[in-house]
This record gives C-alpha cells, structure tokens and sequence, in this order.
C-alpha cells in the first residue's frame, strides 16, 4: 500500500549558503529498511525537480535509523540572495514527508 513518508518518519533540516541538509528519522526501526530501501539520492532529487540543482548525496546512519541528504544549489543561491523563501531547508524537509512509500501488510501496526 502507498502511504506518505510523514507516517513513517519526520525530517530535521538546516541550510547554509546554497546547500540544504534534510534528516529523514524513521520513528521506529521496524520501517527503516523499507525507507532506505526506496528513498535513494535519485528519487529525492527527482521529487524537488526543478527546486534542487545541484548534487543530492545520501548518507545512511543505520544506528539511529536515519538518512541524511545533503543537497547543493538547493536554495536559490542561499537566504540572502534569494527572493524564494519557500527553498529554505525547513521548507524542503516539510515537502518530502509527502513522498510515498509502498508498505507491505506487516508493517502497517507501525504507521502513525
């Protein structure tokens, strides 16, 4: 089944110059294969087609279930150069909590 990323997880995110970095925390173990799984570097840049530029890195932190994207020439050349305020990374992280996710059967009893 298709669910969104924000029953799965939440996000943190920060920004300095042109470069966003956004944590996609899964709230429980159990569900963080499935997100590592189907959210790569690819699929995220994909999603802010036309928002994000630059080069997408995807870092896996599997001790705290968690990926880490670090995303360039994301804010239309950083806060104080750019007259878009719907790039900054708070904005960003917010967006992709909409991605979906296809859950198999089991994992429903850890959605939120």
């Amino acid at each position: 089944m298709l669910i969104k990323l924000a029953r799965l997880a939440h996000c943190r995110s920060g920004d300095k110059g042109n470069t966003s970095n956004i944590s996609v925390i899964a709230y429980c173990p159990e569900v963080y294969e499935t997100i590592k799984t189907q959210l790569s570097a690819e699929k995220f840049k994909a999603f802010y087609s036309g928002v994000v530029n630059g080069t997408v890195t995807r870092y896996k932190i599997d001790g705290l279930h968690m990926l880490n994207f670090v995303c360039e020439g994301a804010l239309g050349g950083g806060v104080s150069r750019s007259l878009c305020l719907d790039n900054y990374g708070k904005s960003l992280s917010s967006r992709i909590l909409s991605f979906e996710i296809d859950v198999e059967k089991h994992l429903e009893q850890f959605l939120r």
